[in-house]
């Protein structure tokens, strides 16, 4: 079990610097390169098997030099176990945020909201939907409402820049319409409530 283990230990750390994540990802210059979520999950996964390795080993190496202490070993298993645990709820929280199409983390719903209405000539916004695609690709779809005087291809390119410039959103859709002033009592054009 001794031998076992240490091999083990040994081929997690070479798994582990093999998946370390050093690699360039496909960013385009967006700040805060995040990793891909399947390469992740195998970090942490081996990550928890080198964790697990290790409690095997210390559980044999305590077993082997003082036999009368073999209920090292299921206590090592749990505590162990429960360190892995701990780092796969961290995964299986990020891959539902994908799935569920939350809102990513880090992304302030009110602050892209307020980005485009600072843009001139627009009047409101409305059904501004924020979600991820993967960790790393945030999208947008809003629908901004103009006055009479402004450019609706104007408008676009600069809401268009300052959501890159500023949120570096994977992809955006932007619908422009003009304004009325029934949108002011719409319910629907409403922003959510916190």
């Amino acid at each position: 079990m001794l031998i076992t283990s240490a091999c083990a230990v040994a081929v997690n750390i070479v798994m582990g610097l093999a998946l370390h994540q050093t690699g360039h990802g496909h960013s385009h210059g967006a700040g805060g390169e995040q990793p891909n979520a399947s390469v992740r999950a195998a970090f942490v996964h081996v990550l928890g098997d080198l964790l697990q390795s290790l409690g095997v080993l210390i559980a044999s190496y305590i077993i082997f030099f003082k036999p009368e202490y073999k209920y090292v070993d299921p206590i090592c298993t749990f505590l162990f176990s429960a360190l892995v645990l701990g780092t796969t709820l961290t995964i299986l929280r990020d891959v539902l945020l994908v799935l569920m199409e939350g809102t990513p983390k880090g992304m302030d719903f009110n602050a892209v909201r307020d980005t485009l209405l600072a843009v001139r000539g627009v009047e409101a916004v409305h059904s501004l939907h924020i979600w991820a695609l993967t960790a790393a690709q945030p999208l947008l779809a809003v629908h901004i409402a103009i006055n009479a005087a402004a450019s609706a291809q104007e408008v676009l390119e600069e809401a268009s820049s300052r959501l890159q410039g500023t949120f570096r959103f994977h992809s955006t859709t932007i619908q422009v319409e003009s304004f009325s002033e029934e949108m002011r009592d719409c319910r629907e054009c409403q922003p959510p409530r916190d």
